[in-house]
Order: C-alpha cells, then sequence, then structure tokens
C-alpha cells in the first residue's frame, strides 16, 4: 500500500433532476482503471465531490465501490468532515464497509490550531484500526500542516502516510524528511510535481489525472522505478497537455467531461452549481483528448 498511482475516482452522476448516484458508470470507471494498471482506488476525494454528497450518499458509493473492487487493489475512502464527531463517525462506517485504509482531510473553513489539529487527527485515528493518510490541501482548506504536527502525529500506531496537495516542493520535501525513519509515506498530491516527489523520496501518487490518462500516469510510475528517468520526464511533461484545459471550469467539471468524451465512463456531469463545460471549452477538451489519442 501507499506506493504507485493511486486515482481518486470522480464519482459518476446522472443528468437526472436528483443529480442521482450512477453506480453502473462507477463499475465501468474502476474496471478501467484496474484494467490499466493503478495501484489503488480512492473514492471521496476532492475530485469525487465529497464536499457535495451526503453522508449516506457517501456510504452507498463506498460500499458499491468496494463490493466491485473485490480486493482486486487497495481501496482509499476519503471521510474527512468539519468535525471530529462527524469524522469518526464516517471512518468507522467506512471502516465496517471494508475500507483498507482511510484519507482525512484537514477540517475546513474553520482555522485550527497545532494542538486542535493533532487532538483531532489522534482521535480519529484511535476509532479506527486501519490506516489513515493525513491530506494537506491548504488552498481549499485553508490549513497547512505543519512539520510539527506531522512528526508528532508519526507516533500515532495507525497514522501512516500523508498526501501534500500543496503544490509547494519544499512543503513536500520538508515533508519527507520530518518523517525520515518513521514508518509515515508520503504521496503526492499535485500531478505536476509527481516525478519531482519521487525523486524526493515519496512512494507514489494521488493522481486526480489518472482517471483520463492513465497510460500516462501509470507508465511515469513505471518508468521511474525501472531507472528510465528520460521516459519518466516525458510522460511528466505530457500530463500538461491536461492540466492546461483543466482551469476552464470548476473542479471537477473539466475532468468529467473529458473521462465521458473519451468514451471511459458515463460519469456525468459535476453537481451544482457547478456547470458543464460549454461549448467552446468542450472544443478544447477534445483537442486535448486528440493529443492522448483518446
Amino acid at each position: 500500500m501507499f506506493e504507485g498511482i493511486i486515482t481518486p475516482i470522480v464519482t459518476p452522476i446522472r443528468r437526472d433532476t436528483a443529480e442521482s448516484l450512477n453506480l453502473a458508470a462507477m463499475e465501468q470507471l474502476v474496471d478501467h482503471l484496474i484494467g490499466k494498471g493503478v495501484s489503488g482506488i480512492f473514492p471521496l476525494g476532492s475530485n469525487g465531490e465529497f464536499h457535495v454528497l451526503d453522508n449516506q450518499e457517501k456510504m452507498d458509493f463506498t460500499k458499491a465501490v468496494i463490493h466491485h473492487v473485490n480486493g482486486r487493489v487497495p481501496v482509499y475512502v476519503g471521510t474527512g468532515a468539519c468535525s471530529t464527531k462527524e469524522t469518526i463517525q464516517l471512518s468507522k462506517q467506512a471502516e465496517a464497509l471494508g475500507a483498507d485504509a482511510l484519507s482525512v482531510i484537514t477540517p475546513y473553513f474553520l482555522r485550527p490550531t497545532d494542538e486542535e489539529l493533532i487532538q483531532h487527527y489522534t482521535q480519529v485515528a484511535e476509532s479506527v484500526k486501519i490506516p489513515i493518510i493525513l491530506y494537506n490541501i491548504p488552498k481549499a482548506t485553508g490549513v497547512n500542516i505543519s512539520s510539527d504536527v506531522l512528526k508528532a502525529l508519526s507516533k500515532v500506531e495507525n497514522i501512516s502516510g500523508i498526501k501534500d496537495s500543496s503544490g509547494d516542493l519544499a512543503n513536500l520535501e520538508n515533508y519527507i524528511k520530518t518523517v525520515e525513519g518513521t514508518k509515515i509515506k508520503v504521496l503526492v498530491g499535485s500531478d505536476s510535481k509527481i516525478l519531482a516527489g519521487y525523486q524526493m523520496g515519496a512512494t507514489g501518487a494521488i493522481a486526480g489525472t489518472s482517471n483520463l490518462i492513465t497510460d500516462t500516469l501509470v507508465g511515469l510510475d513505471q518508468a521511474y522505478h525501472a531507472g528510465n528517468l528520460e521516459e519518466a520526464q516525458k510522460l511528466q511533461a505530457d500530463i500538461e497537455e491536461l492540466r492546461k484545459v483543466l482551469p476552464f471550469g470548476t473542479v471537477p467539471s473539466i475532468l468529467k467531461r473529458a473521462v465521458e468524451i473519451a468514451g471511459i465512463a458515463e460519469v456525468g456531469p459535476a453537481r451544482k452549481p457547478v456547470q458543464e463545460p460549454s461549448v467552446e471549452v468542450e472544443d478544447k477538451i477534445k483537442k486535448m483528448l486528440s493529443y492522448y489519442h483518446l
């Protein structure tokens, strides 16, 4: 666990008035990703729109994903919430459903102190037995996990990793140095920084772009670990063609539409208020897909 390319899957949603979950499309997407060689499936991440799903939907989706994956790869479930109470409730439920590990984002909207973060994560970890990955994404939460917090939490038995989506290589390097000699694994959460993170000592990546350009991401991981740095550099650079298009819509609208147009799965739109891409933006998506022969 905690290595290779882990896909934070988009959550397929139907184009109906209820914006209902499309579990058949989830199965199609999961089979596609596992067939392409990803090392893990991660429902309820940021690209999975955890923030706009209610708790019943979260657990229904988690149960369906775990059942369909059926042990082929580990399943990492996002269970973070603003309160420790709700995070514990979701974490216990995900564990009971058979999750292999949990990803817990820092509480958002409010800005907890270092001591509050330590207490939050410690209490969540003590409520379950499976491994926990800390999820650092300060651009979305307003909170950056400090090296002091990480050092303190590295002593908690089942806190086993941290995903850094700060996009700051200095921050990522600081994490890697902080956990040196401990059980904690560092995962790259910024797709543009995967190769740099690997070279610093990160063990894997939770990469949203792998929903679409899976061959590129898995190929990058394989090339690096095979010692083929030139090929790894080329594949890292290739990710930029997709990343250049993503800012034309609110996350994850562009990625979801691209997955649909590429014929991977009918994952539907992002939940409102996020709008579907315009005709002009769809043209940009199609041009990007042609680059990848999708």
